[in-house]
């Protein structure tokens, strides 16, 4: 059963090779912690597209933004592990 304590979002776009970086370390680190995690596009939700396009990928935790333009593993793992 996953972690109901933190969401992780993770937007992006198809065909995107930051976003497919990103991917990489967020599935990692959510499995490792085992925290539920989702991928959006911002071709299927016209709001993330005009909040985000320019700042892709993006995460979010529990609907906040955490890191823009990539993610940090180290900064992930750290936030998902302490609760912060």
């Amino acid at each position: 059963m996953a972690n109901e304590t933190h969401r992780v979002e993770l937007i992006g776009k198809p065909d995107c090779h930051l976003c497919s970086e990103a991917r990489l370390i967020v599935q990692r680190v959510c499995d490792e912690l085992n925290v539920h995690w989702v991928e959006l596009s911002i071709y299927d939700d016209p709001a993330l597209a005009d909040q985000f396009a320019e700042f892709i990928p993006v995460v979010r935790i529990n609907g906040k933004p955490f890191d823009q333009f990539g993610v940090s593993e180290t900064r992930l793992r750290t936030a998902l592990a302490t609760g912060s």
